[in-house]
């Protein structure tokens, strides 16, 4: 690997797509500012490093940067470009953070290491935390920092950037609530669908990946009186695949154990009887507008109710002497005939988006950040 000059600088950098790197690279000298562009920089890939003939006019390239390429992932200007050794960062770290921060302002230093080193990530984020809480009394605020000072390492260079917390895109921040374990309370009932095999499994599959993406408690086949045992069986196999496939995903991407969605099959009039003191949404044309109930349902799933069943019809709908059993009877979408794959996955999306407003109304909080 190609070792890098130590007067080299870097005054931005471009996090791309792996593959796009020569793409983006060709792009930005397009735009016409003297610049020197290296895409995959000693041959780490996912990133453009620049160095620029005139230092003054970064802030301006990567503003050109963001408005121009959608290829540019992050674009990050460098204030400081130091040898990448732990008290020449720090002592730079601290210099660049005199303008950014003092005692009010919370911050978190993120650090990105590429090459071989005798320190790692954290080794460099606690020396330069610890550094920065001695010059200026900041406090370190890791989940949603004012400040983020970011170090991008390139073998033995060390670039230090300075961001806003509120531009750094979060799957979770201010504002925002999780809704998953409330799905837990969800008992899906659907009827199934029946017609020639090929589309019955392909019908059930879905489904099943629908409920299991959602990890509701269980799913419910109900049936009405006697079925055909042949597409029955075909209708079970789909749901179980479908579930298997979603549910070998989960476990490779998820940080928490996902439930596998129990399945179990009951007659629709009993199962009603069976569970006459528990919540039951029956989604059906005949019900009101969902944002109408949504804050009730909301309300709802926030009780102390430990099930609440979602029913589902097939092709024939959900018989209507159920109606007379039913908390809410919901139209999800006035116009439409949702088709039967897609009724439970349409509702419980419908649900998430209910239960986060609702919690958003009631709960007081840090104000969300919306990225500039």
């Amino acid at each position: 690997m190609e070792e890098p000059k130590t007067n080299r600088r870097i005054d931005v950098i471009v996090k791309t797509l792996i593959g796009l790197e020569r793409i983006v690279a060709s792009r930005i000298e397009e735009i016409g500012i003297d610049c020197r562009v290296d895409p995959k920089p000693f041959g780490h890939p996912g990133v453009v490093t620049i160095e620029l003939a005139s230092e003054e006019r970064k802030h301006e390239l990567a503003e050109r940067i963001r408005e121009e390429l959608p290829e540019a992932e992050r674009v990050l200007v460098a204030e400081r470009c130091v040898k990448a050794d732990l008290g020449a960062i720090a002592e730079a770290a601290v210099e660049v953070s005199n303008k950014f921060l003092n005692e009010d302002t919370s911050f978190a230093v993120k650090t990105v290491r590429r090459g071989i080193h005798s320190f790692t990530s954290i080794d460099v984020n606690c020396r330069v935390g610890s550094a920065i809480v001695e010059a200026y009394g900041a406090p370190v605020n890791l989940e949603y920092p004012d400040v983020i000072l970011w170090i991008e390492i390139f073998n033995n260079i060390a670039a230090l950037v300075i961001m806003k917390g509120k531009n750094v895109w979060r799957k979770a921040k201010p504002g925002k609530y999780e809704v998953r374990e409330f799905f837990s309370k969800v008992a899906v009932v659907q009827m199934p669908y029946f017609g020639p095999k090929d589309s019955v499994k392909a019908m059930s599959s879905r489904i099943g990946r629908a409920v299991q993406m959602f990890e509701v408690s269980e799913l419910v086949i109900a049936t009405t009186g006697s079925s055909d045992a042949r597409q029955l069986e075909w209708f079970i196999h789909g749901v179980f695949e479908g579930i298997e496939s979603r549910y070998r995903i989960q476990k490779r991407a998820y940080a928490h154990k996902p439930h596998r969605v129990r399945v179990m099959v009951q007659d629709i009039y009993q199962l009603v009887r069976d569970r006459r003191n528990e919540p039951k949404i029956v989604f059906e044309p005949e019900g009101d507008a969902f944002p109408k109930v949504a804050g009730d349902i909301a309300k709802l799933f926030l009780s102390d109710a430990r099930r609440i069943n979602m029913f589902f019809g097939s092709r024939e709908g959900i018989p209507k002497g159920i109606f007379r059993f039913a908390d809410f009877i919901v139209d999800l979408c006035p116009g439409v005939t949702l088709s039967t794959e897609y009724a439970a996955s349409s509702a419980l999306i419908g649900l998430a988006f209910a239960l986060e407003d609702h919690l958003a109304r009631s709960i007081k909080g840090p104000k969300a950040y919306v990225p500039d």
